[in-house]
């Protein structure tokens, strides 16, 4: 490895729980922090139902859950989970000023060597590491929905961004068993913006009746060969999430990215996908 032993994942929602199970799973030492009992309670909960089908799909065996959540420590205090950590990651909600002020604290907290990293998918990761004390150490690492599943890590490299920190980042990414891509902060930086515009696109589809919401899916799973269509994905991210990227890159780049009516709607009437049970689409809770 690279010398990192110790994560701390700040945040235990969908994001930073699957984040830990990852770290967990691939051997690393792990401080999942929330403020909220009950969510960490909820996120352990949710790790251990994954490892669980894990084994019951014959991908882990089942020795493997009650070492991987041995790694894991559920901790209520900030400064307790990034005590010792190499590195820290921040999965809290895509609030900026949240993320700042989260930041700002880390940088008087942390080890001196240790890597300050956002999970941000679009928020510009260059005003968050600046609240750092140390903004050479500080980068986004974005983690696709489900992290353990998903092969891919998008590594945010602000303008502050040493490049020993990218390096050191790019190390850790491939001992989670991640492809690791560098990008700019720029908005919404590489993927976020390509998901969001064909997820807004698939969206003005239904909205003016071109195709439903299936067909839509159906096109570019079997078209394009996509593993799950737009709209399905969007149902997995969130709706309030893709309405909040698109919000924020409609004020960075353009008109292009206004979110359609049809996802204001949905938002509003608390049809936000999978955790509410349905979006554009239902779903078993």
């Amino acid at each position: 490895m690279t010398g990192i032993r110790r994560v701390a994942v700040l945040g235990a929602g969908t994001m930073g729980g699957g984040i830990a199970q990852l770290a967990a799973t691939k051997g690393f030492e792990v401080a999942l922090q929330d403020v909220v009992p009950a969510g960490l309670e909820r996120a352990l909960s949710r790790i251990r139902e994954n490892l669980e089908k894990g084994v019951a799909k014959g991908k882990i065996s089942p020795d493997d859950p009650p070492r991987i959540l041995e790694r894991i420590r559920a901790i209520a205090e900030v400064e307790g989970a990034v005590a010792g950590a190499d590195v820290v990651i921040e999965a809290i909600p895509e609030v900026l000023a949240e993320k700042r002020a989260l930041f700002r604290r880390l940088g008087e907290i942390v080890a001196p060597e240790a890597i300050l990293a956002t999970n941000t998918s679009s928020l510009p990761v260059g005003e968050i590491a600046s609240e750092a004390r140390r903004p050479e150490r500080a980068l986004g690492l974005h983690f696709f929905n489900p992290p353990y599943a998903m092969p891919l890590v998008e590594i945010v490299r602000a303008g502050c961004t040493a490049d020993a920190t990218v390096e050191r980042a790019l190390a850790f990414v491939r001992d989670l068993g991640k492809e690791p891509i560098v990008v700019r902060d720029a908005p919404g930086f590489a993927t976020s913006r390509l998901g969001l515009a064909l997820g807004l696109e698939a969206m003005r589809l239904v909205e003016e009746g071109v195709a439903s919401a299936e067909d839509v899916d159906r096109a570019m799973r079997l078209g394009y060969g996509h593993p799950m269509g737009p709209l399905e994905l969007t149902d997995l991210v969130g709706l309030d999430v893709r309405l909040s990227i698109a919000e924020h890159l409609a004020a960075t780049l353009g008109p292009r990215f206004e979110p359609p009516a049809i996802l204001r709607r949905l938002v509003a009437e608390g049809k936000l996908g999978r955790k509410s049970g349905e979006g554009f689409y239902r779903h078993a809770k």
